[in-house]
């Protein structure tokens, strides 16, 4: 008995050593539960970089032209036209416009889109009153122009996409580059910049988009090679981009016919359609860690066919909002701000290298209203993001399973700072997060979620407050006790922070 005894007496260490152990690793989940976290941001490591114009934006060829796009819900019923109402030309000289895209550069802006795979570029302002067969909408050079001189003031290069409609081939059914070709010296003679392309938008979806009947991946693959040819002839500074596609069956095909010619791997991304298109999606799953999570699956499956296809090319998604067709009613508010920066924090985190919010200003889902150009709680967001999260990306340690989403960028132009983006998603718990240097404190919240008045701070904001030179202020926050409220979006800018990754 004796020799059992002093063969086991290592136990009672052992189990007092583990009991301890145990107890702290409980006493850190229940702090964790009770929303006490305590981060060191000088510690966190870098992770990744992000392109300088990580965060972009779409304005819709049809935008440029004119022509029916997504009706709002606001406007009165258009029996004429059901889902879609008739737009002007988008003045891109408007001042206001331009002051508030300014403020979000450095940015790429795409002019693309479903319409743009059916518009002729007429080369000049004699332009036909009604487009040639095989297009169904017509751009001038002065709108192209335009556009040029947007992108210019604005510091946001240029994205596209080219016509791939019936007019745009050949006898044979084959794409032909003139119209590409004359865009692009449209372009250089203004003095502007491509700075990269996709052959057509959303592949996956031909019918809609204007391509031939019988159009598949074989299709996709003889034109592909031909744009990419012409491309790095005509333009080899422009980056190729492709496919372009969404969530659908199709992509592994068009994927594998794009390889051989692209820089970088390009998709899109919508958790869902919008009510005008019959989606059934509902505002109380919107701060859901499974929608919020669903970015993450799309670009999972795009990563997965980059890395057995293409590896190493860096990934853009260049389309994505709340919603396909326009968004719900709901994404002008506040309530989809929390996907919209939720989204940029996953995405940066995992190695996407750009994102590009579909659109500016038009419809449900743009930044801006698309009348008045008033901004909407997505651009506030937006503009914070731009101020202070910079390209490089750091581990914030912090688990999305907690209830408390924090994304941790080094703070921008600020040497060995650190910003990060405090996201609360839950609607009735508040959290609490201890630092160990003070910050300066920026919290969005609204009276309801659904709202597109948004505040910083307590203090509404208004479109004087955003200016390219002028930078949002924020509020002293001490090191400990930081507490954020349910449903709020906060960033925290910590310029003492002293993390050598950000130096």
């Amino acid at each position: 008995m004796e020799q059992r005894v002093r063969h086991f007496s290592w136990i009672t260490p052992w189990y007092r050593g583990c009991t301890a152990i145990l107890l702290s690793v409980a006493l850190a989940c229940a702090r964790a539960v009770a929303g006490e976290i305590s981060l060191v941001p000088a510690n966190m490591p870098r992770i990744g970089t992000v392109d300088e114009r990580f965060q972009s934006y779409n304005i819709e060829m049809v935008e440029v032209t004119g022509g029916l796009f997504w009706k709002p819900y606001a406007q009165t019923a258009d029996t004429d036209h059901g889902l879609y109402s008739q737009r002007k030309p988008k003045d891109l000289r408007n001042p206001l416009l331009r002051k508030l895209a300014a403020a979000l550069s450095p940015a790429y802006v795409r002019i693309s889109g479903t319409w743009a795979n059916t518009t002729y570029f007429a080369g000049s302002d004699d332009a036909p009153s009604t487009p040639p067969a095989g297009f169904k909408y017509v751009l001038t050079l002065r709108q192209w122009q335009d556009v040029v001189d947007f992108s210019r003031v604005v510091d946001a290069p240029i994205v596209t996409s080219f016509a791939i409609s019936a007019g745009a081939r050949d006898m044979h059914g084959v794409w032909t580059p003139e119209q590409a070709r004359g865009l692009l010296a449209a372009t250089r003679s203004a003095g502007g910049r491509i700075a990269a392309a996709e052959l057509m938008n959303e592949p996956d979806l031909p019918d809609i988009g204007g391509a031939p009947a019988g159009y598949d991946a074989a299709a996709y693959a003889r034109d592909f090679a031909v744009f990419n040819a012409f491309m790095k002839q005509e333009a080899p500074g422009v980056t190729i981009l492709g496919p372009g596609t969404g969530d659908s069956s199709a992509v592994p095909g068009l994927f594998a016919a794009s390889v051989p010619g692209i820089d970088a791997v390009s998709y899109h991304h919508y958790g869902a359609l919008s009510a005008r298109c019959g989606g059934q999606r509902t505002p109380e799953a919107a701060l859901s860690e499974q929608w919020l999570s669903q970015t993450d699956r799309t670009l999972a499956t795009y990563r997965a066919l980059r890395d057995r296809l293409a590896p190493g090319k860096p990934i853009w998604l260049t389309e994505t909002a709340e919603a396909a067709c326009g968004g719900n009613h709901w994404s002008a508010t506040f309530l989809d701000t929390f996907r919209y920066l939720d989204q940029l924090g996953r995405l940066a985190r995992a190695d996407a290298q750009v994102v590009m919010h579909n659109t500016l200003a038009a419809s449900d889902y743009g930044l801006l209203d698309e009348q008045t150009f008033m901004p909407r709680p997505n651009y506030w967001g937006a503009l914070l993001w731009r101020q202070l999260m910079g390209p490089t990306v750091l581990d914030s340690s912090v688990p999305v399973e907690l209830g408390l989403h924090v994304y941790a960028h080094c703070q921008r132009h600020v040497s060995g700072g650190v910003t990060l983006l405090v996201i609360n998603n839950d609607r009735n718990a508040a959290r609490t997060l201890t630092l160990p240097d003070t910050s300066e404190r920026y919290t969005l919240d609204a009276a309801e979620l659904q709202d597109i008045a948004v505040r910083l701070n307590g203090r509404p904001l208004s479109p004087e407050d955003a200016s390219p030179s002028s930078p949002l202020a924020g509020a002293k926050a001490a090191a400990s006790g930081l507490t954020f409220a349910p449903a709020t979006i906060t960033f925290l800018a910590i310029p003492d922070a002293g993390n050598s990754a950000c130096r």
